[in-house]
């Protein structure tokens, strides 16, 4: 069983930044942040295996960074010129038995998640 709680949610301005972060109580090989949208589906953002390699959604890419604290089992999504569409509820979610790309593409094969933080983007 894994435990996950997120934080650091909250309202910024379009182009700014914003961290969340995942505390967990076990660490198992996939980690992953994903995203919903009223009305929309869950979405992978972000993952990080057990060797540190990651794996962005293009909407992403070079702007959100993942990352783990594994001293303090945190794991963290830095948000940075952040845009209207990536407002949603953002969620932690654990243990993914598929190789990184499918975990980002399915969120079906992640097995523990958390209850969501709320970013808003606005003008």
């Amino acid at each position: 069983q894994v435990r996950l709680v997120e934080s650091g949610g909250g309202s910024v301005q379009i182009g700014g930044s914003l961290r969340v972060s995942c505390k967990y109580s076990t660490s198992p090989h996939h980690m992953g942040w994903f995203r919903q949208a009223p009305g929309k589906e869950r979405e992978g953002v972000a993952v990080v295996d057990g060797y540190s390699t990651t794996l962005y959604a293009d909407s992403v890419k070079g702007r959100f960074t993942i990352s783990k604290d594994n001293a303090n089992n945190i794991l963290y999504l830095q948000m940075n010129n952040l845009k209207p569409e990536d407002s949603a509820m953002y969620y932690c979610a654990a243990f993914c038995g598929h190789t990184g790309s499918e975990c980002l593409a399915r969120h079906a094969y992640f097995h523990y998640w958390g209850q969501g933080t709320q970013v808003t983007v606005s003008s």
